[in-house]
């Protein structure tokens, strides 16, 4: 009986807790700090024109080390480009958790369990509405 009982609050509850929004908070705010962190090397990585180059060598060598310079920097820009979406995603969660819709699919309107969300902390989706998109 208790089994159904927990089973009964679960699909009842709209929402999370301010307690289990403040756990949800925490775990954001420290991935929003390592993609900051991350974002700001990749931006470096692609921006930086004053690594040590290869202006003495051979001219062939030097036209391959350029054409490997741009895609490097290409790759670094798609990879900052895609982190900043991250931390977009991120803050928009900690605006969620703000206005108490936090860990509510946004498809089926249920909570999507904690355990998701511990692992994707920005997800909006349950893995049955993710997997309906298919």
């Amino acid at each position: 009986m208790e089994k159904n009982t927990k089973t009964t609050e679960t699909t009842k509850k709209s929402r999370y807790s301010d307690e289990e929004l403040q756990e949800f908070k925490e775990i954001i705010l420290i991935k929003l700090e390592k993609a900051t962190r991350d974002l700001k090397l990749l931006t470096e990585a692609f921006t930086n024109s004053d690594s040590a180059d290869i202006s003495d060598t051979s001219p062939t060598f030097k036209i391959l080390e350029e054409g490997y310079q741009v895609l490097s920097k290409e790759e670094n820009s798609r990879l900052a480009a895609r982190q900043q979406k991250f931390i977009t995603n991120l803050e928009n969660a900690l605006i969620r958790i703000e206005n108490k819709s936090y860990g509510v699919c946004r498809v089926t309107g249920k909570l999507i369990p904690k355990e998701r969300l511990r692992s994707v902390p920005h997800a909006t989706l349950s893995i049955d509405a993710k997997l309906k998109q298919v």
